[in-house]
């Protein structure tokens, strides 16, 4: 380079810091950091047709690369687009840089068409954002970015850059190019602590473990826990990222519904939180209380979302002398056969699962059995549906696959996978190494689950009609073949164990539609 501009300088930085990756749906504003990876061959562009799949692309390379990706955005627009996964990202308490080209500084006045408020739609996602008006600056502001995406616990960063910052040379060029600073995990509350091996030891008492907490090594601490005391050991409902298969301790998953939630707890006296919140209803629901804990349950908080969790399980098991258990050992489970239900669909994914695949999970009533049929099947690792924002599943196993080098299956709903599904040209585009299984049940069937909850007795045509997907009826096989990824229909499970292990063989991506009877079953 003859000379370099803010885009060299922001480019030059990441890669400085490790940051090898950004998703990216550019524009007019970000044609220069555009052209400068070109000089930077170490950070690789990756191409979005959609914002919001290049921001949970990045969502799905953080849980697994335990590093923050970069986006690249156009505008306010181009952030608005991409928010609903950056909530997911949010909740998911990962890392992520996020890059929003803006107008130039001096065009700002003319409120030009896509003139917005950027800060404020990033100053929404309740993270760290800036905008840099100085192309010396870049450096430095992207590095207190970084840090703050690092957290603990992990965050949004949003560096808002300008079109003249971008193109505007540095004055000076530094001859090394700055790294952020870390900060270590939180130590887990002394009090709490002592607090929680008092309740273990003499009132029935639930552990309720998430985020970082569940590597196999830390879920097989609690499983320890649970034999020395009699406590029950229960994962957050919808988790980052957790270890899963064979050799793993494997609590029972906090349920998505409220009532059944309310009853999965109703009997403990304190409930110890390890890396996750208090938990609440998804909802709220006339007659059904927001908070899932009984009101008389002691809440015990070891640690919040960026706290050691290792450390604090490590003292647990040490203080109540809970001796080293089994590996929990069980029956792998069979392929099934037959009519394809969300039965016959669960056993036939949890008995392909290969060794060490990651499985993004955003599959809805479709998948309702596949966390009990894959108890004993291949280790993998299973991530899901953080922040509520449907749209997350394609993009997530996008990302994952970028990040970790590693197979993914796609657990898909069919009235999810049409908001992102542009990813799928993104995987065939990368020759990435993920499988789809798309579950066509041609209904947004969890809302007709809904209806009932939140006391909708009428069902007229008209209400029904805005809850059906099948009029017309999607072709989700011509959709991905129309972006590059092979499609295969499968009406049974017999075809669905073929399809899925012709996949696991195949390098590339596959998409597999597998017909369920229409609706919720």
């Amino acid at each position: 380079m003859t000379s370099v501009n803010g885009a060299h300088a922001l480019l030059a930085t990441l890669r400085a810091n490790g940051v090898t990756t950004c998703f990216a749906n550019p524009g007019t504003s970000e044609m220069h950091f555009v052209a400068g990876l070109d000089d930077f061959p170490e950070v690789r562009g990756i191409l979005c047709l959609f914002e919001g799949v290049a921001t949970g692309a990045a969502d799905g390379y953080a849980r697994v690369a335990h590093e923050p990706a970069a986006t690249l955005l156009h505008l306010g627009p181009g952030l608005a687009n991409g928010w609903a996964n950056l909530h997911n990202a949010r909740r998911a308490n990962v890392p992520i840089l996020n890059i929003v080209g803006d107008h130039a500084t001096y065009h700002a006045t003319y409120d030009a068409p896509l003139q917005s408020d950027i800060g404020a739609l990033a100053s929404a996602l309740d993270g760290w954002h800036r905008t840099t008006l100085n192309s010396d600056t870049v450096a430095s502001d992207t590095v207190q970015a970084l840090a703050a995406a690092y957290g603990p616990p992990g965050q949004i960063a949003t560096l808002i850059l300008p079109a003249d910052v971008s193109w505007n040379e540095l004055s000076t060029v530094p001859t090394t190019w700055p790294v952020a600073s870390r900060r270590p995990l939180a130590a887990p509350d002394e009090h709490e602590l002592l607090r929680a091996v008092d309740a273990l030891r003499t009132k029935r008492t639930a552990i309720l473990v998430g985020g970082t907490a569940l590597d196999a090594e830390q879920l097989n601490l609690a499983e320890r826990l649970a034999v020395a005391t009699s406590c029950k050991v229960i994962v957050e409902t919808f988790p980052t990222i957790m270890e899963r298969g064979a050799g793993v301790a494997s609590p029972e998953r906090l349920i998505y519904v409220a009532e059944f939630a309310l009853a999965q707890l109703k009997d403990f006296e304190a409930l110890v939180l390890i890396g996750t919140r208090d938990p609440v209803s998804f909802f709220a629901y006339p007659n059904v209380p927001s908070e899932i804990r009984a009101p008389e349950c002691e809440l015990i908080d070891v640690g919040a979302p960026g706290t050691d969790t290792l450390t604090a399980l490590n003292f647990l098991v040490d203080a109540l002398g809970a001796a080293t258990v089994r590996a929990p050992v069980g029956v792998a489970p069979t392929a099934s056969t037959g009519d394809l239900t969300t039965q016959s669909l669960a056993a036939a994914v949890a008995a392909t699962l290969p060794e060490d695949v990651i499985v993004s999970d955003e599959s809805n009533t479709g998948g309702v059995h596949f966390y009990g049929a894959s108890r004993f099947s291949a280790r993998h690792s299973w991530m899901t549906l953080t922040g509520g924002a449907i749209g997350m599943g394609l993009p997530l196993a996008l990302g994952a696959a970028v990040g970790s080098r590693r197979r993914v299956l796609a657990l898909e709903a069919d009235g999810s996978m049409m908001y992102t599904l542009q990813a799928l040209w993104t995987m065939a585009r990368e020759s990435l190494d993920v499988t789809v299984v798309a579950l066509s049940n041609r209904s947004y069937a969890v809302l007709n689950f809904e209806r009932q909850r939140v006391g909708v007795i009428g069902e007229g045509s008209t209400s029904q009609r805005m809850l059906e997907i099948d009029s017309p009826t999607l072709d989700l096989c011509a959709l991905a073949n129309g972006q590059g990824v092979p499609g295969v229909r499968v009406t049974t499970a017999d075809e669905l164990v073929v399809a899925l292990r012709r996949s696991y063989a195949t390098p590339g991506p596959m998409f597999i539609e597998a017909v369920l009877p229409k609706g919720l079953n």
